[in-house]
């Protein structure tokens, strides 16, 4: 049995799990548990499973270029099989295209799409000869549609991108969105600093350097195969945590002493950074819902040693009937709001193909609702964050306009949205800094 088959074939069982609703991340870890790959194994599994389900809609073209299926005909697992054959002859140059299609065919003959070899053969060797050709699919002439498809993108929010940005920023982030993202670390501030730990990356070979503008940003120039392997981390020195991320917090500026609200805390990015920031003496409470991700909460802060902060499992909405003490208890509040998170598709390929206008409408409607709802726990001299990974207005400046609107004693201090660009390694991401009046 060739290496190169099991790769092929966790790559095809990683699609099938983001196909039944796991997101990417969760399928890859699921899925690499059934094997013992090295980490070159584990990178190129990565790429190649990540690289389809970004390039899905694209993908699918070739698949109707190349079949007499179309896609939508095509039982699902035969659909990302080919996806996987098609993605290393289009996309991986370094793969030699009989190697591409022959472990891909072996995939279909040693599991239930045996009866599909054959198929998944004539598809992917009908897709090199067309390559070899320069004989591509036809696409549209209208400029979105086209990018739509070479970048795959939902054709509706290529369309709300370039209302939102224009055209020229618009087409820069749908680009964005199919770079590879950054890996960025937050250095644990109250256990090392940045010159110190970088020096300790640089001597067991790992290539890193600082991030301009922020205090305890560290970005790593290479792939360390296993995050968790990296030096630093059991000890606490380090949590990951992307570089637009990592601007909220600061924004509290958080004290010893304060009572702050992390009101949509888990799985604990920014309560932990808060916590740093305080020197692990303000007292935090951590809000959140799900009981699976605040369990990761509460591993983080174990692992990083944080003592100041305390998890509470609620719902923010409905905070006010279960904690009434908590009325104009905290001196700050953030609100890092669930969100479309169309800022994050670069390192949630999947993201890509939920998303939709009626679900977007609904999170703004939930993000009203959590605005409303932690309001009146907030000091008359305290400070509110609200934050949001994505770049869709309604969700950020629009919302927070009618927020502040509708509660007229409020004002907006500042705002920030960073847009995801190909000269940009970070996601994009909203902030707005909302205070009382005096």
């Amino acid at each position: 049995m060739s290496i190169g088959y099991l790769q092929r074939k966790a790559a095809w069982e990683i699609l099938l799990k983001v196909s039944y609703g796991d997101f990417s991340d969760h399928a890859l870890e699921k899925v690499l548990r059934n094997y013992q790959f090295n980490p070159l194994d584990i990178a190129f599994i990565t790429e190649l499973s990540f690289g389809c389900i970004r390039y899905r809609k694209f993908l699918d073209l070739w698949a109707d270029h190349t079949s007499k299926m179309n896609h939508k005909r095509q039982p699902p697992k035969l659909r990302w099989l080919l996806h996987i054959g098609l993605y290393q002859l289009i996309k991986m140059d370094k793969i030699p295209c009989p190697a591409a299609i022959s472990t891909t065919v072996e995939v279909a003959k040693k599991t239930d799409l045996k009866g599909l070899a054959g198929t998944v053969n004539a598809i992917l060797r009908n897709a090199s000869r067309k390559l070899e050709q320069e004989i591509f699919p036809k696409i549209s002439s209208d400029k979105k549609e086209r990018i739509s498809y070479l970048e795959s993108l939902p054709l509706w929010l290529v369309h709300d991108l370039y209302q939102w940005v224009g055209n020229s920023k618009g087409e820069n982030i749908v680009k964005a969105f199919n770079k590879k993202p950054s890996i960025d670390l937050r250095i644990n501030q109250l256990k090392t600093d940045l010159d110190k730990f970088l020096r300790v990356l640089h001597e067991n070979e790992i290539n890193a350097e600082i991030i301009k503008d922020l205090n305890n940003g560290i970005t790593l120039k290479s792939n360390p195969r296993s995050i968790k392997n990296l030096p630093g981390y059991s000890e606490g020195l380090w949590t990951i945590q992307d570089r637009s991320s990592q601007w909220v917090a600061p924004l509290l500026n958080p004290k010893e002493g304060e009572k702050i609200l992390d009101a949509c805390a888990a799985p604990g990015s920014k309560s932990t950074h808060l916590a740093e920031l305080a020197n692990d003496n303000a007292e935090i409470i951590a809000v959140d819902r799900s009981e699976k991700r605040l369990k990761i909460l509460q591993s983080n802060l174990e692992r990083l040693n944080l003592k100041s902060v305390k998890i509470l499992k609620a719902d923010a909405t409905s905070l006010i009937d279960l904690n009434p003490k908590f009325i104009s208890y905290f001196d700050k509040i953030l609100l890092d709001a669930p969100c479309s998170g169309i800022g994050t598709l670069s390192r949630n390929p999947d993201s890509r193909w939920s998303l939709s206008r009626e679900k977007i409408k609904s999170l703004t409607l939930l993000q009203e609702k959590l605005l409303e709802s932690i309001l009146p726990f907030l000091k008359k001299d305290g400070t509110l964050v609200y934050s949001t990974c994505t770049i869709c207005p309604d969700e950020n400046n629009l919302l927070v306009e009618r927020f502040i609107e509708r509660n007229k004693d409020l004002k907006l201090v500042s705002q920030k949205q960073i847009l995801p660009s190909l000269d940009y390694p970070g996601d994009g991401f909203y902030s707005a800094i909302i205070s009382y009046k005096s």
